[in-house]
């Protein structure tokens, strides 16, 4: 299976459009049909994911286009037309737990543009001219630019996306040719309620789960392992913030999203130790023990496909959305900023008792409250605090990743002298990032609470 990571920025642009003097080598112009696939419920296309198979020269493939942080991970196999290769539809096994894809949309695109090379980057600039197809009718027609990065950083996309704008292009949200054309029910509506906030809210998390599933079957991009994790423990945090707002009983869900969150966090957390003992022995020799931990989490990473292939886990994926769209309103007439406020009280009063010799639990008990006043101010949309709250929680996720890491270290050291040597290096470091942590927390939090006033 072929992978590409893809970065890009995407512009319309009126019919006739030329692209400006950009000093790059004309590309060879290309022509292909481009077959969108999704579910009855448009499952794939509201997680931001496309699945398509293109045709062009005769060549037949099929392409998986997975979100990947500020970017998208592009798979391709080749297949034919009666359904996507095994190795691609085994990575949405979430989104056809309800029934398979079928062709959703075919869209003809006529493609030419040029290779620009200029201050370092290397970007395709491309114009597409799209044709929408309804069997051999063409149902609609439009112009789209994509600034597409070979070699270079993402940001250095900008500088050309300015100059396309300055010839008459206009910016897009980046939104995919297939969304604009299924035209989904957009999400800025402005909550009619609170209870209606915190169900957008929940929304957003489930689509990021259902997002990130693919990505982490796949297990490329650790990053998507990361998201989904979040997102879950985001999930738990809203719902039990929001408690004064609706009546059901959701005990059952935020256990069930508990255990996910415990298979993701198994493998998530030994991706931090790896890359936190990776970045601290350069120079020292800690092959030995990273290939242990390699083995511990390729352990945990089977233990977590196993899980994301059981029925329990389709469950809770339905049982998510259920809940969210059943919430009934409590009628306590509590305000966003009433229920992050009350989250503030919380962590304040916990504050207040945390002496200067707090032990290593005291802290994590400290940075998941901070995690909790984070989210409901998310929830709030309060940035400031936000901001303020995430840097608490930073602070005290530095303390807590070298408490685990020292934790891990000894346990190593076991195994034998050399191995011994190694880790009590690291283990003196990591007591030198604890006390560093252990002065700024305080501070921190002194930050967070004035951003509140």
């Amino acid at each position: 299976m072929d992978a590409f990571a893809e970065h890009e920025r995407k512009l319309e642009a009126p019919e006739g459009f030329a692209l400006p003097d950009l000093g790059g080598e004309p590309l060879e112009p290309r022509a292909f049909t481009s077959v969108y696939h999704d579910t009855a419920g448009r499952s794939l296309a509201h997680a931001g994911i496309t699945l398509r198979r293109r045709i062009e020269r005769g060549r037949s493939v099929w392409q998986l286009k997975l979100p990947a942080g500020d970017a998208r991970l592009e798979l391709e196999e080749p297949g034919g037309p009666g359904a996507p290769p095994a190795a691609l539809e085994s990575l949405l096994a979430a989104h056809l737990r309800h029934g398979p894809v079928a062709p959703v949309a075919e869209i003809r695109t006529r493609r030419h543009g040029a290779l620009v090379a200029r201050r370092g980057i290397t970007a395709e600039v491309t114009i597409d001219e799209v044709s929408v197809m309804d069997a051999l009718r063409v149902v609609e027609e439009f112009v789209e630019l994509e600034v597409e990065l070979n070699s270079g950083t993402p940001k250095q996309l900008d500088a050309i996306a300015r100059e396309l704008e300055k010839a008459g292009a206009r910016p897009t949200n980046g939104m995919p040719k297939l969304f604009r054309v299924l035209r989904l029910p957009a999400d800025d509506a402005t909550p009619a309620d609170p209870l209606d906030a915190l169900r957008g809210r929940l929304r957003r998390q489930l689509r990021a789960v259902l997002a990130d599933d693919p990505g982490t079957r796949l297990g490329r991009n650790p990053e998507s392992l990361h998201d989904m994790r979040v997102a879950v423990r985001r999930a738990r945090a809203l719902l039990r913030a929001g408690e004064p707002l609706y009546t059901n009983d959701v005990s059952f869900l935020t256990e069930e999203l508990r255990w996910l969150g415990k298979k993701l966090g198994a493998v998530r957390d030994l991706d931090v130790l790896v890359d936190r003992i990776r970045a601290e022995s350069q120079d020292l020799d800690a092959g030995p023990l990273l290939r242990e931990l390699g083995q511990r989490r390729t352990r945990a990473r089977s233990s977590l496909l196993k899980a994301l292939g059981t029925p329990r886990y389709f469950a809770l994926l339905d049982r998510f959305a259920d809940e969210i769209e059943t919430l009934a309103p409590s009628g306590s007439g509590a305000t966003l900023d009433g229920l992050a406020g009350a989250q503030l009280k919380k962590l304040g009063r916990r504050v207040e008792t945390t002496g200067a010799d707090a032990s290593d639990d005291e802290l994590h008990a400290l940075r998941k409250k901070g995690k909790r006043v984070r989210y409901a101010y998310e929830l709030a949309e309060r940035d400031k605090v936000v901001r303020r709250a995430k840097a608490f929680q930073d602070v005290l996720g530095e303390h807590q990743d070298s408490v685990v890491a020292e934790a891990a270290l000894r346990e190593l050291a076991t195994a034998g002298p050399d191995r011994a040597v190694v880790a009590g290096r690291l283990i003196e470091r990591e007591h030198a990032a604890r006390a560093k942590a252990r002065a700024a927390w305080r501070p921190s939090w002194k930050k967070l609470r004035r951003a509140t006033t």
